[in-house]
Parts: structure tokens; sequence; C-alpha cells
């Protein structure tokens, strides 16, 4: 498979970007500051690039097979609009070059989906960039892409365990944070099975 991501110098972005080259797919990883990513390999292409560019992003993502979003906003907890704004060149990249495949890193809450009073809270504390979030998804689903959503509970730097639970409604039912290394498993998994197609996920250790 022929995959570029977008945010891959980030942690989730860089354990992906490994995994997809060892396990033998191209990886095109646009990036700002390609000195950040740290990796070298022979099928790894490195663009340099911002996401806010609409026609480098569009000429990054052709040829391409699927498009892996693992992009963050630098605006903190602040209201924005960086990830819906980066999304629509992303997306408006896809349409115009008849790629259909994406996974979307978001974050739990996006969904209003973490219970009780604590996830009252979080969803409140993080509200703005849950909105960002909201709309860039839905600009992903409003040009009927095949997508998932990936929804990873607190990241943390913990080492890979490929041990984590997964819901397609909530979030887990325990389980309060996830590593980097085993959101990028799940990104990956999904991007390579099927049956993840179409669906939102929620991710927790």
């Amino acid at each position: 498979m022929n995959i570029i991501i977008f945010g891959a110098s980030g942690g989730v972005g860089k354990h992906f970007t490994k995994l997809a080259l060892d396990n033998g797919h191209s990886v095109t990883a646009y990036i700002r500051t390609p000195s950040k990513l740290e990796i070298n390999h022979e099928n790894l292409t490195i663009i340099q690039g911002d996401a806010f560019d609409k026609q480098a992003v569009e000429a990054a993502i052709n040829g391409k097979d699927a498009v892996v979003s693992c992009l963050g906003s630098t605006t903190g907890m602040k209201k924005s609009t960086q990830l819906e704004n980066m999304m629509k060149n992303v997306v408006d990249g896809m349409v115009a070059n008849n790629v259909s495949r994406i996974v979307y890193t978001a974050s739990a809450g996006v969904e209003n989906e973490i219970p009780g009073l604590m996830g009252k809270m979080m969803m409140k504390m993080l509200g703005n960039v849950l909105a960002d979030h909201k709309n860039a998804i839905e600009y992903i689903k409003s040009n009927n892409l095949t997508y998932t959503i990936v929804r990873p509970m607190g990241l943390t730097d913990k080492a890979f365990t490929g041990n984590y639970k997964e819901s397609a409604t909530s979030v887990p039912s325990s389980g309060k944070s996830i590593s980097r290394a085993d959101v990028a498993d799940f990104i990956y998994k999904a991007l390579t099975d099927s049956s993840y197609e179409n669906t939102s996920v929620g991710i927790s250790s």
C-alpha cells in the first residue's frame, strides 16, 4: 500500500510511520520540519510542506492509496479552526485524486461519549479542541470518503503492548489512557482490515 501520513513527526505519527515501513508499505511523510521525523528507510519519502497549503497537499496525495492523519493544532485549548482547515485541504486533495481511504486520529470525547461526571468535566475542558475535531470529521463524512475515526483516551509514552480495548459506541469501560505506540498499532490495523471501514472507535489500555 502507498500511504501518505500527515502529522508524521508527532508521537503517534512516528510510531505509525515506522510500523507501516516495517510491514513493507511505501510511506510518504508530509511534514513541516523533516528533521523531527528521525526515520530513514528506502520506502520512505519525505515531503516538506504545510497542511495549510492546499495545492501542495493535493499534489502530495496524488498516486496514494490511503491517507492517515495524526494532525494536531498549535493553539492548545484555545478556540481554533486549524484542524478543520487542514482537513479540508486533505479531503479536497483526496477527492481531486480519487483517493477514498482515510484514518483520522481525533480524541475521546469527540462524540460526547465519555460517561460520568469526570467525563463531562474532561469534555468541557477539551471543548474547543473537540469542536475543531468534530468539524474536521464532518467534512470527511460529507465527502463520502471511506473513513475510520480513532478516538484514543489520554495519550502516554509508555511502551507498546498491543493489548488495548476498543469500543464502537462509547469509550472502553476501563482504562483512562493509551500509549502512542498502541494508537499507531490500531491505526495500522484499521487501515488494513476492511471491518473498520466507516467506523468510529474509542480505544484505551
